[in-house]
């Protein structure tokens, strides 16, 4: 139960975050793995294992996941719950008529995510990556925690227990008049089961498989579309001279 209660605040603080404005402190660079399959493995994992309890990805198959190098006996004895089929859709295990009554609303689906929250300050995989990274406690709020990248957020922190708690240094500043806080650094008040680096960098394998996840054909797309720009250039360096050979004897 407490999984399910704490997935579903999961589920409204994304929401939150999706149609908020911009504000809050400036977007971190999220690695770039998305051609790493390694990094879109593990990410797979902590998706399936923080995220997948509320949030359904409902444009993605299991069986999809073979793009990412896992093979069907991978994906079935670690990626599914017990009545998945391969050939299911990641479906949420919450009760959508539950998660309404109690939240009232159901849990937004994250396939899209890392498209969907991209603007101008950076794109939707900054933006995660700077979110799930910029938690702090506050005892203020009902839930105990606060964010950064988004102030006043409805979600508590759903990987504190990897991460642990800490507490931003912010700086006053005066600049054209008006006081403002800027982020210095962050001190670390309790531990987590990884250190800040290695909890750094499984966001950064969650983020690129939440990125990967919104559009899986991206890469081989690219890798088409810089095949057909060689062959353009090519024809057309062809036909260049070719149109020269024609009409070198007329003047």
């Amino acid at each position: 139960m407490k999984k399910i209660l704490l997935g579903a605040l999961l589920a409204l603080g994304l929401s939150g975050a999706v149609f908020a404005s911009e504000g809050g402190i400036p977007l971190d660079k999220a690695p770039s793995r998305t051609n790493d399959m390694a990094a879109l493995q593990n990410g797979a994992k902590i998706f399936v294992n923080y995220c997948l309890s509320c949030h359904s990805a409902a444009f993605m198959r299991y069986n999809r996941l073979r793009d990412i190098g896992l093979t069907d006996k991978q994906i079935a004895e670690n990626l599914t719950f017990a009545t998945d089929k391969i050939g299911d859709t990641m479906k949420a295990s919450i009760d959508p008529l539950q998660a309404k009554a109690w939240f009232g609303k159901n849990p937004p689906d994250l396939t899209l995510m890392a498209r969907s929250r991209s603007g101008a300050g950076g794109s939707g995989a900054d933006y995660l990556y700077t979110f799930l990274r910029s938690y702090y406690r506050d005892d203020a709020k009902p839930t105990g925690w606060n964010n950064l990248a988004f102030p006043n957020v409805g979600m508590p922190n759903p990987l504190w227990q990897l991460q642990g708690e800490r507490k931003p240094v912010l700086e006053e500043v005066t600049a054209h008049g008006h006081e403002s806080e800027i982020l210095r650094g962050w001190d670390q008040v309790k531990p987590g089961t990884l250190s800040p680096a290695a909890f750094d960098d499984n966001v950064g394998d969650l983020v690129a498989y939440l990125q990967w996840m919104s559009e899986p054909a991206q890469n081989t797309r690219v890798r088409i579309g810089v095949w057909v720009l060689l062959f353009l250039l090519t024809f057309s360096l062809v036909a260049w001279r070719l149109n020269a050979s024609y009409w070198k004897d007329i003047k």
